[in-house]
């Protein structure tokens, strides 16, 4: 696809199950960019990790993850509209979605040697700009002179809700309390690893979209990116 001049990198980074995901799908379809889904990427390490027997009991090996990282590519796919995360060519993009991969993510995305792999890939998805990158770090870490940056926040006990209708209309089996728990851990473990923790960047405009509707946020989004457009 071809940008225009004037096209720019979007960072929407924010807490689990924060909606930001579905509000950056959203505006790249309305505005004809590129979504890329930084959080999936993470999710399919750990989803090979978990494969390969590398993680036991939430403990990662980490030596033997990262002496594996060159085996492991990650590409995209848009079908009826919707992306696609592929593993080694295999579409695991159901399979990452599920509780066990959540529950493991958040300490397979704390190894600095996986992030630093993945920061890499992400760049350089964004040498042509024209996209739209959702996750913890784009805006401070991976791309911390994006034009448009935005964090979405929004309390625990509300992304826990949506995280679990979420699943319980794909069929997954869950409780509430489950779902809770694994967004509070992974708030914890977010906030407090050592590479490039979750963290608002300091120009990142802040959305608490807790009471907001999705039309609303989507509507909150399309008019910040029109207005930095127009200052273009």
């Amino acid at each position: 696809m071809t940008q225009e001049k004037n096209s720019i990198i979007i960072a929407i980074d924010g807490y689990s199950s924060s909606g930001k995901s579905s509000m950056a799908k959203a505006l790249a379809r309305e505005i004809g960019y590129r979504y890329i889904d930084s959080g999936a990427m993470y999710r399919a390490v750990t989803l090979y990790a978990m494969r390969n027997n590398l993680i036991d009991e939430g403990i990662v090996d980490e030596a033997a993850l990262i002496a594996q990282l060159p085996l492991i590519k990650i590409d995209f796919k848009v079908e009826n509209e919707s992306q696609h995360t592929l593993l080694n060519g295999e579409d695991v993009e159901t399979e990452i979605r599920q509780l066990p991969v959540s529950n493991n993510v958040s300490q397979v995305a704390a190894i600095p040697a996986v992030r630093h792999a993945l920061v890499a890939m992400q760049q350089k998805l964004g040498d042509q700009k024209g996209i739209v990158m959702d996750g913890r770090d784009i805006g401070t870490t991976v791309f911390p002179d994006a034009e448009m940056k935005v964090f979405v926040n929004a309390s625990a006990e509300t992304r826990a809700r949506r995280r679990y209708q979420e699943l319980i209309d794909k069929g997954v089996s869950a409780t509430y309390e489950e779902v809770l728990a694994n967004v509070q851990q992974r708030d914890h473990i977010d906030e407090n690893r050592s590479e490039s923790p979750l963290r608002r960047a300091h120009d990142a405009v802040n959305l608490d979209n807790s009471s907001m509707t999705i039309e609303e946020q989507n509507a909150w989004l399309l008019d910040l990116y029109n207005s930095i457009i127009n200052r273009l």
